[in-house]
């Protein structure tokens, strides 16, 4: 044989070889996991891509979806609404992705789900509570979480039957999540008698708050309600507590991380604050060997970490229980299907939504941890 010869038929094994190996590369099913990557917000990101990662190492154990391997993409947002319709139309036109687990800010999710929308993906946000993310009549978006309009019930309740209080100060971060949030609080707080004694947003990304204290403790309130999240929210409650102001401090899902006590310098100023979440699900009989597992690698499950879990669990759920890659299809089954998960049997309505809430009070302790109540 020629060695022109021997050259030519190489090539030809070589580009026989990268079509096969592209094709089998194309074989994996793509889900993207979009949320705040970097910035601020990152440790909600965090928690994020741990629970998708290994909920794909596991379901890619037992079979994956379709018998084909699941391939996670790192969409970052960081909480930025132009930056997530970027990334969103990335996952669609470069990454081929047929799923997405995310957003995490609503501001994030409601722009990223019409880009979703258009191609044809389903998704399904295991954070986002704003009502909106459910309610534009979105054929592929669901969540893992309750909603804002259910939350604030929760915590205006709490504020006037445990609490006590009569003069409530609403404080929010003038964002989709932070400010919707407070707006539920406080609309349950009027039904419930109790107007509040200020309204007023602060600037995402501020760390002096020292004037807005002032004016808080002027109006003499008993009780702050914050909607944001916990870069804003751990620098205003250490300079509450500077300042002498010892009203309680209640927020949302926002600050479901250890990065609260970060920011706000140390669990002395975190020491008593309250917020609403889910119910734990570390504490969850079906999420226990999977729980396990993350804390034999030294990490400790909190926050959304299994709510990625379980919405990575669903979405391989309803692409194998209709048999094939297709998001609408899949995205239909789960409107009418439960799905047991690490965190206990889901279920969806029409909208999207979960059809049980299961919100609930924690509170913060002297050692920089959250327990519920």
């Amino acid at each position: 044989m020629s060695q022109k010869i021997y050259r030519k038929g190489f090539l030809a094994l070589a580009v026989t070889a990268a079509f096969g190996a592209s094709s089998l590369a194309q074989a994996d099913v793509v889900i993207g996991v979009a949320g705040p990557h970097t910035g601020a917000n990152a440790s909600f990101g965090e928690q994020y891509w741990r629970g998708a990662t290994q909920a794909a190492e596991d379901l890619n154990a037992a079979g994956g979806i379709n018998g084909e391997k699941i391939k996670l993409v790192k969409a970052d947002d960081a909480c930025e609404p132009k930056q997530a319709v970027a990334v969103a139309n990335r996952l669609v036109d470069q990454d081929k992705a047929i799923g997405v687990v995310g957003h995490f800010c609503s501001s994030s999710t409601i722009p990223a789900s019409e880009v979703y929308e258009e191609a044809g993906i389903v998704a399904i946000t295991p954070g986002s509570t704003n009502p909106l993310v459910t309610e534009r009549g979105l054929s592929g978006m669901f969540r893992m979480c309750g909603r804002d309009d259910q939350q604030g019930i929760v915590a205006g309740d709490y504020i006037v039957d445990t609490l006590k209080a009569k003069k409530v100060a609403i404080i929010h971060d003038k964002d989709t999540y932070g400010q919707g949030l407070a707006d539920a609080t406080r609309a349950q707080l009027k039904k419930r008698g109790v107007t509040e004694v200020i309204y007023e947003g602060l600037t995402r990304g501020e760390k002096d708050f020292n004037a807005l204290v002032t004016k808080i403790r002027a109006t003499g309130a008993e009780v702050v309600y914050f909607g944001g999240l916990h870069p804003e929210a751990g620098p205003l409650v250490r300079q509450m507590r500077e300042q002498g102001l010892t009203a309680k401090f209640l927020s949302g899902d926002g600050v479901v991380t250890d990065e609260l006590v970060t920011t706000a310098g140390g669990p002395q100023y975190t020491n008593g604050v309250l917020m609403t979440f889910g119910a734990d699900p570390r504490k969850i009989p079906d999420g226990q060997a999977v729980i396990a597992k993350f804390r034999a690698a030294g990490f400790e499950p909190e926050g959304y970490t299994l709510y990625a879990y379980a919405s990575l669990q669903t979405l391989a759920a309803a692409f194998n229980g209709v048999g094939k890659n297709d998001p609408a299809a899949a995205s239909q089954w789960m409107k009418s299907h439960p799905v047991q998960t690490v965190m206990g049997k889901k279920e969806w309505d029409a909208k999207g939504d979960l059809k049980v809430s299961d919100y609930v009070i924690y509170q913060w302790d002297d050692k920089g941890k959250y327990s519920q109540q």
